[in-house]
Order: structure tokens, then C-alpha cells, then sequence
């Protein structure tokens, strides 16, 4: 449904994306990751036809967008970062042009408008200057016309950029719903969003593919996966009781609660046993739990190449 192959972007002696090539399936939510300046929001203005790639193709919903541009589009719905839109106008006004733009006419313009109106609770703002609104209502408006001709495949540059928790749920909500028998493409710097709402997740950095997993692969990946934690009145001693177990790498201790982290080697530490260890060894302790792994240091160690402690 969405395809790219071997994509660069050169910018005179800036490489932006190198080479970047993925598919994305009917049903699919890609979570695309990536530091600031990765490359990112340029591989999605090429899927989108807004950049002519430097080489290599796109495809969306098997139509080249540099071949047949039209075709590509009228199955694409795109949100760009920022959500840009014409300020003059109403959120009514735009999204009526928009449709007329998108060659909707009749019943089915009718419907489409009170649907996405309705979905992304714009009612309230219908007819005040686009400039005027909030940045989350500028979102739910760009978010609006994206979706407006109701495309097969969806392109979403930060979808929840500027909403307020409840706002990010009910649109984390809605790319669930549109994901059931539609392709999904969106980039996010929310880590908690990809395992909310994504069925596979990729990492890129300068800009090239460095992972691209599912979101539970990725979590495995973490050193934090099958780890327990505790608190210890005397830290040392918890180490040095704990120090050679078997199935215990490593430790950390957090410098701000001072909770020490006890590391798995290879299958998860068994919190039964650190217990019993340390009650063995007389060592106080309290708030033994075991933790689950965390995209943000699996993400930090692959954009940075960080080695894994």
C-alpha cells in the first residue's frame, strides 16, 4: 500500500535521507522514530509527491508518485508537520474547499463533511479563523482534511502534535479505527504513542533505517526486559549479595530515587529468588518489582550507537 525503494535526498553536500527503503501493509501502523533532522518528515513528503526524491521511487497503493502523481494522491491522505492550512479561512470554509478540491459532490460530500466534523470534535470551532484556534485544533483540522476523501492509505507527520492527553486518546483512538482496513504511515516523537497505537515501528538516524521491528521486539531489545528493582538500605551490600548469581548481568542505580536495577543474562530474573537471596545474605530491602523493558533506552542506543551496558 505504501512503498518506498532506495530513497535519497540530497540537499547540495546534505545527504538527507540515504537510501531508505520499507513497506507498509493493509492494516499496518508504522511508527516512523527518529531524532530531530533524522530524515523523516523528507522521506514522507516524497511518499506524499511534495518532494521529487534525488533517486530511488515511492509507490502508494501500487502507484508510482513520480509516474502517475494523480492516481498516487487520490490515494493518499497526507497530514504535514504543522498541519498547515489557510488562516483567512474557517475550519468550515477549508474543509469545504478541500472537499471540492477532492472532487466530492452531492450526498456523499454531505456525509464525508459531518463525518470527520463529528469525529474530530470540530464543531465548536466551525466557524472561527483557523488562525484564531489553539495549535490542537489546528491539528484535529488538518487531521479533518486528511481523511476527508476517506483514502486507503494515510500519511501522518506528528497526527498528535499540541493535543492535550485527552485529546491525543481520542485520535490515538480514531488511527486505530482507520488502521482496520487502511495503511498507516506516522511519524512521532511520542514514544508512549507507538506502543499505543502502532503494529511496527521504525528507527531511523542520518538518515537511514536502523531498526524496524514491531513494537514488543524492539521492547525485548531493552536491558531493562525482565529486570527487577528494589530499594535497599545499603545499596553495596545488596550488590555484593546479588553479585555472581546466576542469571544477573549487571546492576544500575538511579541516581534520583536510588532504586537499584538488577539485570537479566538471558531469561528474566526471577524476583523470588533476588529475595531470597538477599534475605539469605541479611540484606533490608523493600519494593522488590519487576520491570518491562523501555523504548526510550532501546531508542537512545540505537540513534546514538550507544553500546549496551
Amino acid at each position: 500500500m505504501i512503498e518506498a525503494h532506495a530513497l535519497h535526498k540530497r540537499y547540495g553536500r546534505l545527504l538527507a535521507v540515504d537510501g531508505i527503503s520499507f513497506k507498509v501493509e493493509p492494516g499496518e501502523v508504522l511508527g516512523f522514530l527518529g531524532p530531530n533532522g533524522a530524515g523523516k518528515s523528507t522521506t514522507m513528503k516524497m511518499i506524499a509527491g511534495f518532494l521529487a526524491p534525488s533517486s530511488g521511487t515511492a509507490k502508494v497503493c501500487g502507484h508510482d508518485v513520480q509516474a502517475e502523481p494523480m492516481a498516487a494522491r487520490r490515494a493518499l491522505g497526507y497530514l504535514p508537520e504543522g498541519a498547515p492550512g489557510y488562516g483567512e479561512m474557517s475550519p468550515k470554509g477549508f474543509l469545504g474547499f478541500i472537499a471540492d478540491v477532492r472532487g466530492l459532490a452531492g450526498e456523499h460530500r454531505r456525509a464525508r463533511l459531518d463525518a470527520v466534523i463529528g469525529r474530530l470534535s470540530l464543531q465548536s470551532v466551525l466557524h472561527q479563523p483557523i488562525d484564531t484556534l489553539s495549535k490542537g485544533f489546528k491539528r484535529r483540522v488538518g487531521l479533518a482534511a486528511a481523511i476527508l476523501h476517506d483514502p486507503p492509505a494515510l500519511v501522518l507527520d506528528e497526527p498528535t502534535d499540541g493535543l492535550d492527553p485527552n485529546q491525543k486518546h481520542e485520535v490515538r483512538g480514531l488511527i486505530r479505527e482507520l488502521a482496520r482496513d487502511r495503511t498507516v504511515l506516522l511519524s512521532t516523537h511520542i514514544l508512549e504513542e507507538v506502543e499505543a497505537v502502532c503494529s511496527r515501528a521504525m528507527i531511523v538516524a542520518r538518515g537511514k533505517v536502523l531498526a524496524d521491528a514491531t513494537p514488543s521486539e524492539l521492547l525485548a531489545r531493552s536491558r531493562y526486559q525482565g529486570a527487577v528493582s528494589l530499594l535497599a538500605a545499603d545499596s553495596i551490600a545488596a550488590r555484593a549479595a546479588l553479585d555472581g548469581m546466576p542469571g544477573v548481568s549487571g546492576f544500575h542505580q538511579d541516581g534520583g530515587d536510588g532504586r537499584l536495577y538488577v539485570f537479566p543474562q538471558g531469561k528474566p530474573v526471577s524476583a523470588e529468588a533476588v529475595a531470597e537471596r538477599l534475605r539469605q545474605r541479611g540484606v533490608d530491602y523493600r519494593g522488590l518489582q519487576p520491570e518491562r523493558g523501555r523504548l526510550d533506552e532501546v531508542f537512545r542506543r540505537i540513534t546514538t550507537g550507544e553500546a549496551q551496558a
